[in-house]
């Protein structure tokens, strides 16, 4: 729900899938049930809406290259991003319209690696995912990014192919191997560099998802102070965890499937997100392995 200053967004899609015993394997991840089971990604995302989600975010995390691979990407890439978005939209009509679709453009290159990132593909893997989504969404969100290159000219290439003027959110993914030191992208970047490389980018709200809630706290305070020592304040700071043990610097995401951590459950997810909001966070949701009760639990607590 939206109700003041808290915008609840949903929780992770693949590992409530892979839960329901939706087709899930790897390295198609989530993007195996797209193409044989859109109904089970229906009601995912119809679960999250019902648990109190006021933004649910399409199934098109995993339709890049990494993980359908060259050739499939290329003949049913923008096709898949367009079931993706009618998907997330056919839920919507079926539950609560006032919901908002947010339209996820992943890492393009895989997640928590900067090292894999290729800058003169950009354009040629985003325009499908972008065009595909188009038509469905009201938002973008640019998601789990490792380095500031790529949001920067994913959102100029969203400026040119949909002029509409969707909000665009970008959300990093943290280094959570070294916790006592100044927040840093999994690139090595600073964080405060990333701020301030967005402000200039005219995004709409910066968030941190797919690393451990241990890291998000210090990073959103960075984050107030770089927003605030820049003038710009309208722009929204959100949080989303995954629940994942800390990532290796040469984790591939579509290796196998992590565990889950047995000690962030619904409650215990509470008491990060409560502090994350004291710090100033107003977007609040859950990634990897934080399904609709902690979904519900922040609904329930924090609006």
């Amino acid at each position: 729900m939206t109700t003041g200053k808290v915008t609840i967004i949903d929780g992770g899609i693949g590992r409530e899938l892979e839960r329901r015993g939706a087709p899930f394997k790897q390295p198609e991840w989530s993007a195996r049930s797209m193409i044989d089971a859109p109904e089970i990604v229906k009601e995912v995302h119809k679960a999250f809406i019902a648990s109190g989600a006021s933004v649910i975010t399409t199934n098109s995390y995993a339709l890049v290259p990494f993980h359908l691979g060259e050739q499939h990407f290329k003949k049913q890439g923008r096709a898949l991003a367009t079931i993706a978005g009618r998907t997330a939209c056919a839920a919507v009509k079926e539950t609560l319209p006032h919901t908002r679709v947010a339209g996820s453009i992943p890492p393009l290159f895989g997640s928590y690696r900067a090292d894999l990132y290729r800058p003169e593909r950009v354009v040629e893997i985003a325009t499908p995912l972008i065009e595909g989504l188009r038509p469905y969404v009201d938002l973008w969100l640019c998601e789990t990014q490792s380095l500031i290159d790529e949001p920067v000219r994913i959102k100029a290439l969203i400026d040119q192919l949909d002029p509409s003027g969707k909000p665009f959110w970008v959300s990093f993914s943290l280094d959570d191997l070294h916790l006592n030191r100044e927040p840093m992208l999994r690139s090595g970047e600073l964080l405060v560099d990333a701020v301030k490389e967005m402000v200039s980018a005219n995004v709409d709200a910066v968030l941190f998802n797919c690393c451990q809630p241990e890291v998000i706290g210090e990073a959103i305070k960075v984050t107030q102070g770089q927003l605030s020592r820049l003038g710009a304040k309208n722009i929204r700071i959100g949080a989303y965890a995954n629940a994942f043990p800390p990532q290796k610097e040469n984790a591939r995401a579509n290796e196998k499937l992590n565990e889950i951590r047995a000690d962030l459950t619904p409650s215990s997810y509470l008491t990060w997100a409560q502090k994350w909001v004291q710090d100033g966070a107003t977007l609040i949701g859950g990634c990897c392995g934080i399904g609709p009760e902690h979904i519900s639990k922040l609904a329930q607590e924090l609006v």
